[in-house]
């Protein structure tokens, strides 16, 4: 530990509590999740099933060894994100190195969605969509 003089004393100060504490803080995913579905849902608009595919976790690509197949099977299973007409962010929740992601849509059809993103961190800290739950919820009043 090097000492601290004059007017580096609160610097010092400040680096030693960040030092001690920095440990304790974990940071919150959400972001870089938020960031991934984002991407994700701007590949199917695109049609780029290279980037699509790309977010998809090791689990994923097991059941869905070939970007193709996954493709055709979002484009099948998952047409309100395939083809959302508007979509927002709602609650997440973080369990270890799972996240949960609840994106709220409003489909093409004019039916409202809600979307459960399972997302699990990589080994090398990225994000990787795991699964994903739709469910149709009620709409809210006409504006």
């Amino acid at each position: 530990m090097e000492a601290c003089d004059g007017q580096d004393r609160f610097c010092c100060t400040l680096s030693h509590v960040l030092n001690l504490f920095g440990c304790c803080f974990r940071h919150e995913p959400v972001d870089t999740v938020q960031s991934v579905i984002r991407a994700q849902i701007k590949a199917f608009l695109e049609d780029d099933a290279d980037t699509a595919y790309s977010f998809a976790s090791p689990a994923i690509r097991t059941k869905f060894p070939d970007k193709v197949v996954f493709f055709e099977m979002v484009k099948r299973s998952y047409q309100h994100l395939y083809r959302p007409g508007n979509f927002a962010f709602g609650r997440s929740k973080v369990l270890g190195d799972e996240v949960f992601q609840e994106v709220l849509i409003s489909g093409s059809d004019g039916k409202d969605w809600t979307a459960i993103y399972d997302l699990v961190e990589q080994p090398d800290g990225s994000y990787k969509i795991n699964g994903v739950m739709m469910l149709q919820t009620a709409s809210g009043p006409q504006l």
